[in-house]
């Protein structure tokens, strides 16, 4: 059984969801291919190399042309997911982490779904985000998710409303019902966006099980915290059988798994 697990231990963003699973093996010019799916223009997705607390990681940056950007409510990106011409499974889990995220909006704020608009979430770069990690979790072609507890971080942030306690109100309510800690560094570690993806996507949250690992990705967060790299991993490999049977004569009869061409 093929294993997705992120590794939350410096939080979880939609950069760094997409950064891990870009530095795990999904190739861009896919992710870019499927995202032109989704009938919205007016932004870039580019990657590049970074270093958290000395190592190698990958940033995924959403360049966005602001001019071009309406505001939108939930259920204008409802519209735009279920109009593209994405894989119905891409759409279903894109739109029930866009769910999540506006029925947390709607009950924190007391504003009707149908009307909330989404302040940081409704930006081009959330919507990218969201489908962009929904689209690289079904390319890795896994059987099931696992994560760890989530770092949320402590403190305070300024948002859209003033003045927020860190984790924010939308971030809190997300997590829910799934393990999280504050952790020791005094930032935003967990972003709404990243609690929605995560708790959406993820079947089982706890510590990495017996697994032989395949892969491994490192995805940059956009700040770079002394105290600990600032990133998401990701882990791929197999649950199966004969976990601890690493000699090498084994290893290419074990993999029945087909890989995709669109990952590594």
């Amino acid at each position: 059984m093929r294993l997705a697990y992120f590794d939350c231990f410096a939080g979880i963003s939609g950069d760094m969801a997409l950064g891990a699973l870009v530095d795990v093996g999904v190739e861009l010019p896919y992710l870019r291919a499927e995202l032109a799916k989704v009938p919205i223009s007016g932004y870039s997705l580019e990657a590049r190399t970074v270093k958290r607390g000395g190592f190698r990681s990958t940033k995924v940056d959403i360049v966005v042309d602001e001019q071009a950007q309406p505001p939108r409510r939930y259920t204008d990106i409802v519209a735009l997911i279920s109009e593209s011409t994405l894989g119905s499974a891409v759409q279903e889990d894109a739109l029930g982490i866009f769910r999540r995220l506006g029925e947390v909006e709607a009950r924190l704020h007391d504003e009707p779904l149908d009307t909330i608009h989404f302040h940081e979430v409704g930006a081009v770069d959330s919507i990218v985000d969201v489908v962009g990690a929904v689209i690289g979790l079904h390319a890795l072609d896994v059987d099931t998710v696992m994560a760890s507890p989530v770092n949320m971080g402590h403190g305070s942030v300024y948002a859209a409303h003033g003045l927020l306690p860190i984790p924010a109100p939308a971030t809190l309510e997300l997590l829910k019902g799934f393990p999280s800690y504050a952790g020791i560094i005094q930032k935003e570690m967990t972003t709404p966006t990243g609690a929605a993806i995560i708790t959406t996507l993820t079947n089982h949250f706890g510590p990495l099980p017996l697994i032989k690992v395949e892969n491994i990705g490192y995805g940059a967060g956009g700040r770079n915290p002394a105290a600990m790299p600032n990133v998401l991993r990701l882990i791929v490999g197999d649950m199966e059988g004969d976990v601890e049977a690493a000699e090498p004569h084994r290893e290419h009869t074990h993999h029945h798994h087909t890989h995709h061409h669109h990952v590594h």
